[in-house]
């Protein structure tokens, strides 16, 4: 074998893989998810790992998200001379090395030590986007700056308080983020049986609250210094943290207002990915919150054809919730995704190896679906659309 390792994500890494196997080194994070999420559950204090595989209610959700993807499948295309594969696209004005962001994940703190920082160092060197979120345990200025030249969003849970939301957006700005991310399935948190049965939240260890408590909006509701009245701090965190009386006005009220493209999470029903849009959307996030949220809801992979057709050619459409390898990718983007967001599986990686967990985790993912790409007969991650899926 040469020295110089291919230049396409999917040879490189195999590449890799096998060099280092003739030297007897095997790969230290599991390749398959189902072995990557047991090796995690084995790292992981019970709490945590239950706090980020667990769903709503009975988790019907969770397990339905995975079946969609296996009422859809992949109708490959031969001789198409697929030997360099383009995966670059734009979505939402942000130019992306590949149609893969690192999903708004929070409390990172409880999977692993340096939680967000080794998120955002991982998806630097890999030059892959990562959307931030809210409810980090890291400052969205301190993962900016791990980012560097990495794409990077910033995601809102849009509370109580709009003078905090505002703070968030200008901050966001300020930072260097190139889109915003607003969560809009999450007016209040579910019922989580997992997370109740251990009477486990942890926003209450002070976990996960890092912008909220670096904010001087957010500190004026404090009485005093919030490192100094710590219990009134986390009182005040889960006073503001949702709003259930939000509105499709409030909503456009926040697309005129932030200076940057406006992206709302958590879309489902193609009405209101049209509501959306004409409110001032550049784009939605067609989404169940990975399961988390309502308990015997439709597949977020269901609803993604009838949300690529509503809002046409007036935004664009990027897809989560049950990704877990690149097939699943190839699949979104066929049915109209312009980009997938990567969560649990990313997570994982965190968990078992920090920041090199989660490089690797994405390496495979990239590869994958590199290859995927190709032997679907594809050279460009925009040739894929509808007559590469049967059902």
């Amino acid at each position: 074998m040469s020295d110089e390792l291919p230049r396409q994500p999917g040879p490189r890494r195999m590449t890799q893989v096998f060099t280092d196997g003739m030297a007897g080194e095997k790969p230290d994070v599991p390749m398959a998810f189902e072995d990557l999420e047991a090796a995690a559950l084995d790292a992981l204090s019970a709490e945590a790992y239950d706090y980020v595989a667990g769903g709503a209610g009975s988790e019907s959700t969770v397990d339905r998200n995975r079946a969609a993807f296996q009422e859809y499948r992949l109708l490959p295309r031969l001789l198409r001379d697929v030997g360099e594969r383009d995966l670059s696209t734009t979505v939402c004005g942000t130019e992306l090395a590949h149609p893969v962001m690192l999903a708004p994940v929070g409390v990172q703190s409880i999977i692993h030590e340096e939680g967000e920082r080794a998120t955002a160092r991982a998806a630097s060197g890999l030059d892959l986007g990562m959307v931030s979120s809210s409810a980090a345990s890291t400052t969205l200025e301190e993962i900016s700056a791990e980012l560097g030249d990495a794409p990077g969003w910033f995601q809102l849970y849009w509370g109580s308080d709009h003078d905090l939301a505002r703070s968030f957006v200008d901050r966001a700005t300020e930072a260097g983020y190139e889109a915003l991310v607003v969560t809009l399935d999450t007016p209040m948190l579910a019922w989580r049986e997992r997370d109740m049965q251990r009477a486990y939240l942890p926003f209450l260890d002070r976990d996960g609250v890092a912008n909220y408590f670096s904010d001087s909006t957010f500190q004026s509701r404090v009485d005093g210094d919030v490192e100094e009245h710590k219990r009134a701090a986390v009182e005040e965190f889960l006073d503001v943290f949702s709003d259930p009386t939000l509105t499709w006005e409030d909503f456009a009220w926040l697309c005129e207002y932030s200076d940057l493209p406006v992206v709302p999470k958590g879309i489902l029903h193609p009405e209101d990915a049209e509501r959306a849009v004409e409110a001032g959307a550049a784009g939605v996030v067609v989404s169940n919150h990975g399961g988390r949220q309502v308990d015997g809801a439709v597949a977020a992979l269901e609803q993604l054809p009838d949300v690529v057709d509503a809002v046409g050619d007036d935004a664009d459409v990027l897809f989560d919730s049950g990704i877990r390898r690149g097939a699943d990718a190839l699949k979104a983007l066929a049915l109209g995704a312009d980009a997938v967001l990567l969560g649990r599986p990313y997570v994982y990686g965190l968990a078992l190896d920090g920041a090199d967990g989660v490089r690797e985790v994405c390496e495979n993912f990239l590869a994958d679906f590199d290859l995927g790409l190709g032997l679907v007969g594809c050279d460009d991650v925009d040739d894929l659309d509808e007559s590469m899926i049967a059902t």
